[in-house]
């Protein structure tokens, strides 16, 4: 018989074997309903991804291809060996163009303060100035521009945002002898290939009941994240690869393509996050690759407004259609023009051939026909014809049609029509040489007001990477941080701070549409306020500041070197400020410039609360009072001095 001990271990072996089939099972469903959506997903936009896989291969050259009955990229080749099938690519120069004017699109960040107190107005300058620091940190110009060039090559593009625990400072060590970091703000671009939204009907990703991430991950690599091996899978991924459609007649030309390749050294991670609800209050992300699950639990960021946890996407579109969470790119719209116009160019050639070649008429059985076709008319050529028979001639042609001429410059200027863009190298016809300057200007400004669309989208995506920022800095960053500005002269800025400072989310563009104003506009807008005095005070003068600003915008920021000394106090008057507000005694020094210290105190005195001081109020406003009182002391010695 077994003792009491022996069949308590057997019992808590069963209780362990049966939990641990109970997890299997749960482990089993999860992942079986999580693959069976995502297939679901896949399927219901394939149409879609064909048409994306379409839009890359006429971007890149390969324009001879088409979407077949059945869904896929299909190649056609030559129906005859003479046929000329160059291509005459107009969609990359178009796209490019588009994208370079796209690129001038670089607000700056900025918070809105709660309040206008100037406790949040110092918060909110602290928060600016933490948007200014991870710009440069997280290389967002850099990410931006690799979203809108697939947003114009696709139509969509998204933004991940996630908090790296990896990055950052190292705080210490675990007993294991493992780092521990601050932790980054990690911000990645997601193709659209990539996302899986619950309905491809409903417009935005905060509208969405879940998203699916689906991203091909090498098998080594899935361990060293999640510590959990898994088989690999033979799956799809795009690549570029070499094609042989273009060419004419007595040559190939090979264009480059993309396609579909397996790959069998990896696995699709598949991260579903759904949206919060009654069931799941703070939502739920559950990860799955192969018939594994890596990880369950709820959304992990409070990244929405009101302390709330959403979705870490954002989504850019190039042009966004109406109950559709997908945008559509240009070059679908291209796409009929380009293949008119290879047509067209291609039958030109053709037909030039003809001319230059000449076609042979020979009589039936006067030479050796074999001979003629390999060799042809050779100059000096002795061609021998049967005695009595007509000799061989040369075909009359006519000479080229006019209308190759009239379609092909209609095509070039639906291209411009079309892609909303027309450089004047271009559209030689659209901008006369007798043009006024007026005229020009109104065309270029009916240009920016085509890609506006687009810049809305950039510019919306941008202030929600940026509230999205804060948010994660709020939640995550407890620890003192050093951030780092550095100006356009140069100089470093150097600050400390943490998630106690952030008290305001709401990210701002300080912003005008960069793409209609170039520096020389800039100036001569400048210019033309400082003709008309709106820049001077009402004694008609100039202060230091606002000629430092005025250098600064016209492209000149070097030369306020001299000017920093003004600017340097009114910072110095700010921290005595945050001192003061700590209740501690300031004195004045004899550098100190009295006027700028009295009004910035000032400044902040009157905008005090007594609601949210309380009772440090009385002694905050003393401490400043007295504190002004000393520099107006100071200047009422200057002035005595002087007389």
């Amino acid at each position: 018989m077994q003792s009491k001990k022996e069949m308590s271990k057997s019992k808590m072996k069963l209780n362990s074997s049966s939990k641990q089939k109970e997890f299997e099972k749960f482990e089993e469903e999860i992942v079986r309903e999580v693959k069976q959506d995502f297939l679901r997903r896949q399927e219901a936009r394939r149409n879609l991804e064909r048409q994306w896989q379409l839009n890359m291969n006429f971007v890149t050259g390969n324009q001879y291809c088409s979407i077949t009955d059945v869904g896929e990229i299909e190649e056609y080749s030559k129906q005859y060996f003479w046929q000329e099938r160059e291509v005459y690519n107009h969609i990359a120069p178009i796209l490019e163009s588009r994208i370079a004017k796209l690129g001038k699109v670089r607000p700056t960040l900025s918070v809105a303060p709660n309040s206008s107190s100037e406790i949040d107005v110092g918060s909110a300058k602290v928060s600016r100035k933490i948007l200014n620091a991870i710009q440069h940190n997280l290389k967002l110009s850099e990410k931006i521009a690799e979203a809108t060039n697939w947003s114009e090559i696709c139509g969509t593009s998204f933004y991940k945002i996630l908090w790296n625990s990896d990055c950052g400072e190292i705080l210490g060590y675990t007993k294991e002898n493992m780092p521990i970091k601050k932790g980054e703000v990690d911000i990645s671009v997601c193709s659209p290939f990539e996302i899986f939204p619950d309905s491809s009907t409903t417009e935005t990703v905060d509208d969405q009941t879940s998203i699916i991430h689906a991203k091909p991950y090498k098998i080594s690599q899935i361990e060293k994240i999640w510590g959990i091996s898994v088989l690999p899978e033979s799956i799809d991924v795009l690549t570029l690869s070499n094609s042989n459609v273009a060419g004419g007649l007595g040559y190939t030309a090979s264009v480059p393509k993309i396609m579909s390749e397996r790959a069998t050294d990896s696995a699709v991670v598949i991260e579903k996050y759904e949206k919060p609800s009654v069931e799941y209050p703070n939502g739920r992300v559950i990860v799955v690759a192969g018939n594994r699950l890596l990880a369950m639990g709820e959304l992990p960021y409070i990244n929405k407004a009101e302390n709330k946890r959403g979705f870490p996407f954002i989504r850019q579109v190039s042009l966004p259609q109406p109950a559709s969470f997908w945008g559509i790119s240009v070059v679908e719209r291209l796409i009929p023009v380009q293949r008119s116009y290879n047509a067209i160019k291609n039958r030109k050639h053709e037909f030039l051939n003809r001319i230059a070649m000449g076609i042979l008429s020979v009589e039936d059985g006067s030479v050796d026909i074999e001979s003629l076709e390999i060799e042809g008319l050779s100059p000096g050529k002795v061609l021998v014809y049967r005695q009595g028979s007509t000799p061989p001639k040369i075909m009359e042609t006519n000479q080229l049609p006019t209308a190759f001429e009239n379609e092909e410059s209609k095509l070039l200027e639906e291209f411009s029509h079309i892609a909303g863009i027309s450089d004047l190298s271009v559209a030689r016809e659209t901008y006369s040489s007798n043009m006024s300057g007026v005229a020009l200007e109104l065309l270029i400004s009916q240009e920016s007001d085509r890609l506006q669309t687009t810049i809305d989208s950039i510019k919306n995506a941008l202030k929600e990477i940026g509230g999205q920022v804060l948010r994660l800095y709020k939640q995550f960053a407890s620890a003192k941080r050093l951030g780092k500005i550095v100006d356009d002269n140069g100089e470093i800025e150097l600050f400390y701070w943490n998630n106690s400072d952030i008290s305001s989310d709401d990210v701002v563009l300080d912003t005008s549409s960069e793409i209609a104003e170039t520096l020389s506009q800039k100036r001569n807008m400048i210019f033309e306020l400082l003709n008309a005095g709106l820049l001077s005070d009402e004694n008609g003068n100039i202060s230091s500041i606002t000629k430092q600003k005025i250098l600064e915008m016209i492209g000149f920021g070097v030369w306020q070197d001299g000017n920093n000394i003004t600017d340097l106090h009114a910072k110095k008057a700010g921290r005595e400020n945050i001192e003061m507000l700590s209740q501690k005694e300031v004195s004045v020094l004899s550098v100190d410039d009295d006027d700028i210290h009295i009004k910035e105190h000032t400044a902040f005195l009157l905008s005090l609360s007594h609601a949210e001081l309380k009772e440090k109020y009385d002694v905050i406003a003393n401490l400043l009072i007295s504190h002004i009182e000393l520099h107006k002391e100071r200047i009422a010695q200057k002035y005595s001095t002087e007389k």
